[in-house]
């Protein structure tokens, strides 16, 4: 069932706001330096303990075992086609061994992902609560501000937080529910994921029908599996204790502020950062990535795009 108290709450918000950006999403004089010093402190160059006030310790956090609950926290923005896949992954493999809150962050001015989160409201799906959080654009377009909400708001044993792009196939959520039993670690990762290579605007795993919303499923052939090292961006997993204290770079006001744009995840490292830990792998099936070529969501002009487009494709190394 959907859990529509969040929906409603900012519907009402958004529907009071004038169309004009939010004054806090205007760029200071200071914005550059201080965004650069962050990322130079994430590398360690900087203590965290100067930023991060204490997290509880390992022995402090719950090492729960049983049916666990796990909060999945996505984002999207003119992106609906990935949401499509990710919620009908939810719906395909739905999880048997834990209960699964799926938490998307959007703004209705997007009107494609509004039409996909009122199609798959109405799926009811075992073990899966639907939660779905309407935010202003200027605070959706900072991704920790919504990660920061959840993490301090979790209830949940375990937060995953991730990327619309990201998919939870067979086995995945169940397997993650085994391998965290009496776990306390405060942040984990997938070892192993499936990927894409990165794929062109008109490939036709990008340019679903908006008007024939259904449950969709993939060609498992188009993706080839990687391992990873760290908990990036869309693989961090969480202790519940652990977001609850700190939230996702709650101590980190420029990674709190609004934007007038989508801005690039650097907050993501200063989150690892902060935690002090890269993650610790776990051997953990069904996780897929799309990946593509374009960034969307951003703003600039053609030339920019394509510029953009052109690292991508000679930087990819999967």
């Amino acid at each position: 069932m959907a859990d529509y108290a969040c929906l409603a709450t900012h519907r009402i918000q958004d529907n009071a706001m004038p169309n004009t950006l939010n004054p806090d999403s205007k760029k200071h004089w200071s914005d550059f330096i201080v965004s650069r010093f962050l990322r130079l402190a994430a590398s360690g160059l900087v203590p965290a303990s100067l930023f991060q006030k204490p997290l509880p310790s390992k022995t402090q956090r719950a090492a729960r075992s049983g049916n666990l609950n796990i909060e999945i926290v996505s984002h999207c923005w003119q992106y609906s086609h990935f949401l499509s896949y990710q919620l009908s992954s939810l719906v395909l493999f739905p999880p048997t061994k834990a209960t699964v809150t799926m938490t998307v962050y959007y703004n209705s001015e997007d009107s494609r992902t509004a039409a996909v989160l009122e199609f798959f409201a109405k799926q009811q799906v075992p073990g899966v609560t639907w939660h779905w959080c309407e935010l202003p654009k200027e605070s959706l377009f900072r991704r920790a501000i919504g990660r920061n909400q959840a993490a301090l708001a979790t209830k949940a044993d375990w937060i995953w937080f991730t990327d619309c792009d990201l998919m939870f196939r067979q086995h995945c959520l169940d397997q993650l529910a085994e391998s965290l039993q009496s776990r306390n670690d405060c942040l984990v990762f997938p070892l192993r994921e499936r990927i894409t290579s990165l794929l062109e605007d008109d490939d036709p795993m990008l340019n679903l029908d908006p008007k024939d919303l259904q449950v969709i499923d993939i060609d498992d052939s188009l993706f080839i599996e990687q391992t990873r090292d760290r908990a990036t961006g869309p693989l961090q997993i969480a202790h519940g204790d652990t977001s609850r204290a700190g939230g996702y770079c709650n101590s980190l006001t420029y990674y709190q502020k609004p934007a007038a744009s989508w801005c690039k995840a650097h907050e993501d490292r200063a989150f690892r950062w902060l935690l002090g830990t890269q993650g610790e792998p776990l051997d953990i099936p069904g996780v897929y990535r799309i990946r593509h070529v374009s960034k969307g969501r951003y703003t600039g002009s053609k030339l920019n795009t394509q510029l953009r487009s052109g690292v991508r494709k000679a930087t990819d190394r999967h």
